[in-house]
């Protein structure tokens, strides 16, 4: 189900396009914002009144919700959006984009275009791309949007490399971060064969996408759109739907029960829809980070703000900007779960050292994992390191109350204990011979019930320490008045009260150096926590990685195959380049792992 508090009942404008000039649609961020499971993003693109929003409605599993129109004017502006429950995918959020549509003749702007193409192609995990009619010449020039995308999108930041080797590497590397493709192929009314027999919708769309051989422009043309649809994109599908109704009832088509269209374009879509929910992935970012609501807003923000400045969305720079805030927010949550949790603890105090130590180790562990959970990207520890100073500074804070609770409770036992001494002393009677025997009988008494408490915390020995020198005086005067007591007697009795005051001191400096002792002994444990919980986060994230270089070297091996099966030897040459890089990236990162982790290390702790 879809974590969101308050179901989105019908589509929100998430990029507004106001005569060309795209802003974000805030209330739609803000519902983004909410949601705090994986999202499946799959967008919708294509020719203005081409039928793209009755696709969307129909995945949305609604007969009406994004605007149809009936006239040759585009109902739909900027990008609109629909979240709903995925519909087999527990635990995932659907979140539908409708584009407006391309080359509508009252805009007249094909970069605003462009840029509505790129934003759909950057933000959505399928792409499905609606037209009408047949997959032509025609049609493949009419998405020339597709070869104008390495202008304008960068997987790197550009001073990262030279301006070539960036070239060649992102074109290789486009591939790991594009969506699925998908052609929806509208009011088809051809017969799909190839070379005399039945070919299936798939078939159909290869054979649209064959290259030409030769080097002159017009082939060069002709196979552009081609090839980077081929390059680019990590799979490619094809449906082509008949008409749904009678020409004469396609203006009602919204109103229409779905059991009143045609048989045929029914089947159609509902095996569109069964593929689009099976197939498309969770939105991810580079590295392979799982894109949730909240992050896919940032998303949408850092690239509407990045074009609307004039610059160049950059997929690293977008995924850093996002990193940072979502970092920032991990160590907020994480301390505000060590907080709460560590209350429960301040609520018992006064404790012992080794059970506050035990319960700050398991909620530290616990609030790092919350930490781990939300963050990714955090290569040099900076947030980790936030997160430990912020906790280690609070938890110093506990220890202080912890001790001040401790003093406040040992007082007033020594104060309860010694009332009746007090009462005792106040009536005199101490003041005669042999009084001083009572006064150390009953001062040894209230030494014997405060040992016998138990629960007294960490101050206990100091406590006491300072209570015996405080009572130093009031001994010796009730010693030197006992005319009972010899000058020798009276000497030794003052020696022995030193000694009992000096053993209390090292005894309570005993203590003090174990809970140094055990207070930097919890410090290396757990430092060596927080570097184990990370070490295994950079494996998973490096596990991630290498499973997306993976998926593109699968793609561009398939593509290969079918470039030397069809006799473009050159161009299958160019392609095993590209896989030779992917392959070598792999390697690099797990040789640059250790490193990494090395350097964490120094860094941090």
């Amino acid at each position: 189900m879809n974590n969101h508090s308050n179901p989105m009942e019908s589509p929100l404008c998430l990029i507004e396009n106001d005569h060309g000039e795209l802003r974000t649609g805030e209330q739609a961020l803000e519902y983004l914002r909410g949601i705090s499971e994986p999202v499946v993003v799959v967008a919708v693109v294509g020719l203005y009144r081409t039928g793209k929003s009755y696709l969307m409605n129909r995945l949305a599993g609604k007969q009406t919700g994004f605007a149809l129109g009936s006239t040759i004017e585009s109902k739909t502006k900027g990008i609109w959006m629909w979240c709903v429950p995925h519909p087999i995918k527990t635990g995932h959020t659907l979140v539908l984009l409708d584009t407006e549509g391309l080359g509508d003749v009252d805009k007249g702007d094909s970069k605003n275009d462009t840029w509505i193409f790129c934003l759909a192609v950057l933000l959505s995990s399928t792409l499905v791309y609606n037209s009408r009619g047949t997959i032509d010449n025609q049609a493949l020039e009419k998405l020339h949007y597709v070869t104008e995308l390495t202008e304008q999108i960068r997987v790197k930041s550009p001073d990262a490399s030279s301006a070539e080797d960036e070239e060649e590497a992102e074109d290789s590397q486009f591939v790991m971060f594009f969506p699925n493709f998908v052609w929806a192929v509208r009011d088809f009314t051809l017969e799909r064969k190839i070379d005399g027999r039945d070919a299936t919708d798939d078939e159909y769309l290869d054979f649209a996408l064959k290259l030409k051989k030769g080097m002159g422009k017009t082939v060069n043309n002709y196979n552009l759109p081609r090839q980077c649809i081929r390059n680019y994109f990590p799979s490619r599908k094809c449906f082509t739907f008949p008409f749904p109704t009678t020409p004469q009832n396609m203006s009602n088509l919204e109103s229409m029960d779905v059991n009143d269209l045609f048989p045929e374009f029914r089947e159609t879509a509902d095996c569109f829809c069964e593929y689009v929910f099976a197939e498309s992935r969770v939105k991810t970012v580079k590295g392979g980070q799982v894109v949730n609501g909240r992050m896919l807003s940032h998303l949408v923000h850092t690239y509407v703000k990045t074009i609307a400045i004039g610059n160049v969305p950059c997929l690293e720079n977008a995924v850093v900007a996002m990193a940072q805030i979502e970092n920032q927010a991990a160590v907020q949550e994480a301390f505000r779960f060590y907080e709460s949790e560590m209350e429960q603890v301040k609520n018992t105090l006064p404790l012992e050292l080794n059970e506050i130590l035990s319960q700050h180790q398991k909620i530290n562990t616990m609030a790092t994992e919350v930490f781990m959970k939300h963050s990714f990207k955090d290569e040099n520890g900076e947030y980790l390191k936030q997160l430990a100073e912020t906790i280690d500074k609070h938890y110093a804070d506990i220890l202080h109350q912890n001790e001040q609770a401790s003093e406040k409770k040992c007082r007033k036992l020594l104060m309860d204990f010694y009332a009746p001494v007090a009462q005792k002393l106040q009536e005199g009677c101490y003041a005669q011979p042999g009084g001083y025997e009572v006064y150390c009988r009953d001062c040894d008494n209230i030494l014997a019930q405060y040992r016998n408490q138990g629960n007294k915390g960490v101050r206990a020995e100091d406590v006491l320490e300072e209570f015996m020198k405080e009572r130093s005086a009031e001994s010796n005067s009730i010693l030197q008045a006992d005319q009972k007591l010899t000058e020798n007697e009276k000497r030794m009795q003052e020696e022995r009260e030193r000694t009992a005051l000096m053993e209390q001191r090292v005894k309570a400096e005993e203590e003090r150096r174990k809970e140094m002792e055990k207070k930097l002994e919890e410090m290396r444990r757990s430092h060596e926590q927080r570097i184990k919980q990370m070490e295994e986060k950079m494996k998973r994230e490096s596990c991630q990685q290498k499973k997306e270089l993976e998926l593109a070297i699968e793609s561009k091996v398939k593509e290969q195959r079918a470039l030397l099966e069809k006799g473009f030897k050159e161009k299958a040459d160019l392609l095993n380049n590209q896989i030779q890089q992917l392959r070598e990236q792999i390697a690099e990162s797990s040789r640059g792992l250790l490193e990494i982790i090395r350097n964490f290390v120094q860094k941090v702790f």
